[in-house]
């Protein structure tokens, strides 16, 4: 069964980004679609320090929920990642976690289906989302879109829950990220992934 992580950045757990995502989850539900959520905004988590340990290791150096959520990631067929809008950016601690989730695991993300989510009282949501998309356009992952921006409005869960649109933009979001999923499954068997170049790497070490 195809399986999607749900990742909540907020450091509520049942707020407006929580109130988002489980509107996807009961989508997936109908769709066949196996799903976990994980509540990322409430634990402490520091920045990546560029320290090269994942690089001989496999896995960061700070042995906390980046490395529990790794292998859960690697088996996983799409990634959701939720966040409130602080200072028209996503939250800290879930940037610092998609860097180091990022950035410590080597396994091919190819062909993962990824999916932003922000949740805002009234600005900054499109540089959030523009913010975490970027994570998934320099893995291989096709994003997820929807019939409006991925976002909901309110001041909390109770006002996202008036959010009609935002909750219709939430359903269709996870509708086609499982329409996505499955085609790309039946794609794979039949033709198998794209072949991907890595031996280019421009870094202009002779000044030019």
């Amino acid at each position: 069964m195809a399986k999607v992580l749900l990742l909540n950045g907020s450091p509520k757990a049942n707020g407006c980004t929580a109130t988002a995502l489980n509107e996807m989850i009961s989508i997936f539900n109908k769709e066949g679609i196996e799903t976990e959520i994980i509540h990322v905004g409430n634990k402490d988590i520091r920045g990546c320090v560029s320290c090269g340990y994942c690089e001989k290791n496999g896995k960061c150096v700070v042995n906390d929920l980046v490395n529990e959520v790794a292998g859960k990631f690697e088996e996983a067929d799409g990634l959701v990642v939720g966040s409130p809008v602080y200072y028209g950016s996503p939250n800290g601690t879930i940037l610092s976690f998609m860097d180091r989730l990022f950035y410590s695991t080597s396994f091919s993300k190819q062909m993962k289906v990824g999916a932003a989510v922000v949740s805002c009282r009234r600005g900054g949501n499109t540089a959030s989302f523009d913010v975490l998309n970027k994570y998934f356009t320099i893995s291989g992952m096709p994003v997820a879109s929807s019939t409006y921006w991925n976002q909901v409005h309110g001041f909390d869960a109770e006002d996202v829950k008036k959010d009609l649109e935002g909750l219709q933009t939430m359903r269709n979001l996870a509708r086609n990220m499982s329409f996505m999923i499955k085609a790309f499954s039946d794609a794979k068997e039949k033709y198998g992934l794209p072949v991907v170049e890595r031996d280019a790497f421009t870094s202009f070490p002779d000044g030019k």
